[in-house]
């Protein structure tokens, strides 16, 4: 457990019955998207602790791969303990490598706002708080950032979410977490945190997107 987590023990302890309720928000698919060109792309998202995040992306058919990292920061403070400062202006991340020919970049962003955390919180998600738990997407292209734009816009005139959308356009480059760190969820199912906050968020991703899951 690391040691950002130790202070939550009670918490999660207290929780670990049966898994908190969850579930993918209906939201709307995006009228505009990133035209599929090649077998390769990339995507980073900032949301919350990054076990989660990469847990549900992971689920996601087209993606080839997830790695959890830091995003908006310099690559001397990316580490876990420089990041757990809260002044490094890096965000906890997910590095989301896909085929666009089987998924898209406006699919990944409306899993992104559905389930894979809640975009209203403002440098928190659930028992996590501070700037590198922010809601955040790093665009890897002018055209990724357009349509991500086009989306938060598109989602706040549907009044999708009860809150304002608190989530963030950002330049910053990606660097990869310890290894430690690396799909966390799938070696660690009985981790307090992994069973008391991102099992639910997976099953509900896949009951909410069987059309989407692996």
């Amino acid at each position: 457990m690391t040691h950002r987590h130790l202070a939550l023990l009670p918490l999660l302890l207290s929780a670990c019955g049966p898994a908190a309720a969850e579930r993918a928000l209906p939201l709307p698919a995006a009228t505009q998207d990133v035209p599929a060109a090649g077998t390769r792309a990339t995507a980073v998202f900032a949301g919350g602790c990054f076990w989660g995040m990469e847990a549900v992306f992971r689920q996601v058919k087209g993606v080839t791969g997830v790695t959890s990292g830091y995003a908006g920061g310099t690559r001397a403070t990316a580490s876990y303990d420089a990041v757990s400062s809260e002044t490094t202006r890096h965000a906890e991340a997910v590095r989301i490598s896909y085929d666009p020919r089987a998924v898209s970049y406006a699919t990944l962003l409306r899993v992104y706002f559905a389930i894979a955390h809640d975009p209203t919180q403002v440098n928190r998600q659930g028992p996590d708080t501070g700037t590198s738990y922010r809601s955040a997407i790093f665009p890897q292209s002018p055209q990724q950032r357009a349509v991500a734009a086009a989306y938060i816009a598109q989602l706040t005139r549907a009044h999708a979410f009860a809150k304002p959308i608190a989530t963030t356009l950002e330049e910053g480059a990606f660097f990869p977490a310890e290894a430690y760190h690396q799909d966390f969820y799938r070696r660690n199912p009985t981790h307090p945190y992994i069973v008391r906050w991102d099992k639910p968020k997976v099953a509900a991703f896949r009951a909410g997107f069987p059309q989407l899951a692996r």
